[in-house]
Formats: C-alpha cells, structure tokens, sequence
C-alpha cells in the first residue's frame, strides 16, 4: 500500500497589526508623531489610552500624571488642556537629539499632547481604513464621565454604530459595561493583566466580548491559551518574532505591538 501524504499544518493566522500608543519604539509614545509613524509604517490599527481634563477633554496619555514623559508631577485630571498643551511631551524620548547633526528636524505639534479628537480626525483623513482600540484608563475621579464623553466623541464621527472603525478596551468591567449600555453596537475588549482573574470574568463577560490578555501570561499560562479558544482574542505588547508566532499558533485576531513595520515585515515575509 502506499503512504498517504502527511495532512499539511492548517495557515496561520493573520493578526491585524495594531500600533501601541503609535510607533512608540522608535518615537514618543501618545504623539501625534508617533501615530503618523505607524501609520506611514502600514498599522491596520491604532491604540491609545485615554484619559479625561479638568475642563472635560479627552486625551491620549497612559499615566495618571505627567512625571514620566513631561517631567511634571501634576495629574492629568487636575489639568486643563491648555496647561497640558504647554508640556513637551516627547523629548524624554531621545533626550541628546539636539546634538545629533543627522537627526531628522522636530515638528512642535508633533511632540505635544494629543487629543483624542485630532487623532480621530487623522484617522477619519485617511484614504484607507485604520481601526483605533481606544483603552479607557481607570481608577480615576470622573469614573463613568469618561465612558459617557467617549462615545459621545466617537459619536460626532458616527463611530458608535457596527460598522466603525473604534473599539473600547478595558481592564474595567464595570467601564465596558457602561460603554455597551450607552452604544450597544461598539465592539469591547476586556483587558486581562493577570492570568488567575479570568475564571471569574469568564463569567460575567459577553461572549461577543474581544478578550485582551497579556503577551507574558499567555507565554507562562497554557491553561489560558486552552480557556481563550474560540474566543476572539487581541494580544499587548508583541514585540518580538517568538511572541508573534505563538499569537498566531492561537489564531489571535490582533497583536498590539511597539514596532508596527518589524512585525508586519514578519507577517509579510
């Protein structure tokens, strides 16, 4: 009898490339820079914390305060954006810039902070489809006003329906749940920092929920990789081509990585 040919291994599956907080390994992070970056660089997608001014603006800056990439230790939420729009934001990038003849000339807006609103209308400008997951940072002191302002942005740009291009993340249940109650149609995912919180939230989160986990508890938990399948899954931060293959042996829908050009060549061969 002859031997049958071995059954071929099935594809792998092809992530969409989301951009974390832009193209933030080689620009500074939450910038309008960094966004255009990742976009010239191919994202399919971008990512963006967002947090809530005194005077009621969202904006794109992951930490509670502004210590870390504007050497201000004021939070945010005290802030008006005018105050914030006066912060350097990305100089702690590349601190020695100004003494490198070769490095390519800065542009003021580029480096300042950046609205939710102008990064939406970049998005909205451009002559192809660009998905934005927009995280919803919390604690804060303005609890559901975050979720509430959001999608009343997101609805100026007909954006809370099916078909759009944003989702909402969160490491907040509650958040998400408020966010499907003012826009049911909204896609959410459900951030997962720590590997031994899922068993509970698998009970509460909607099966049409996006589930977020991330890169390190998916590496040293199996048993989380087996309790995600047939869910749909998006992965942070996946940087590196090991991290990437395992997302694909997952069949993982969306990979959040700093280096959106490296990744996509490695998709791309």
């Amino acid at each position: 009898m002859s031997e049958q040919p071995a059954a071929s291994a099935p594809a792998a599956v092809r992530p969409q490339v989301v951009a974390h907080r832009g193209a933030s390994h080689a620009v500074a992070e939450h910038t309008l820079g960094a966004y255009l970056a990742a976009i010239d660089e191919g994202a399919e997608a971008l990512e963006c914390d967002v947090r809530l001014t005194a005077d009621g603006h969202l904006v794109c800056v992951h930490d509670r305060t502004m210590r870390r990439v504007a050497g201000s230790p004021a939070a945010v939420s005290t802030m008006e954006l005018a105050e914030l729009a006066d912060l350097d934001v990305a100089s702690w990038k590349h601190p020695w810039a100004d003494l490198d003849d070769e490095a390519p000339e800065r542009v003021a807006e580029h480096g300042k902070v950046l609205t939710l609103r102008m990064l939406l209308e970049t998005v909205a400008d451009l002559d192809r489809r660009v998905e934005v997951a927009i995280e919803t940072k919390h604690p804060t002191r303005y609890g559901g006003l975050v979720e509430k302002r959001l999608v009343e942005l997101l609805r100026d740009f007909g954006w809370d329906r099916a078909d759009s291009p944003a989702r909402v993340m969160s490491f907040s249940y509650t958040a998400l749940q408020r966010t499907q109650r003012l826009a049911p149609e909204l896609r959410v995912v459900q951030l997962v920092d720590k590997a031994h919180h899922w068993p509970m939230l698998r009970r509460v989160v909607g099966r049409d929920w996006v589930v977020g986990p991330g890169i390190a508890e998916l590496r040293e938990h199996p048993g989380l990789r087996r309790h995600l399948r047939g869910r749909e899954v998006h992965v942070w931060t996946v940087n590196t081509q090991a991290d990437l293959r395992l997302c694909q042996e997952m069949g993982v829908r969306a990979v959040i990585t700093d280096r959106p050009a490296y990744v996509r060549s490695l998709l791309d061969g």
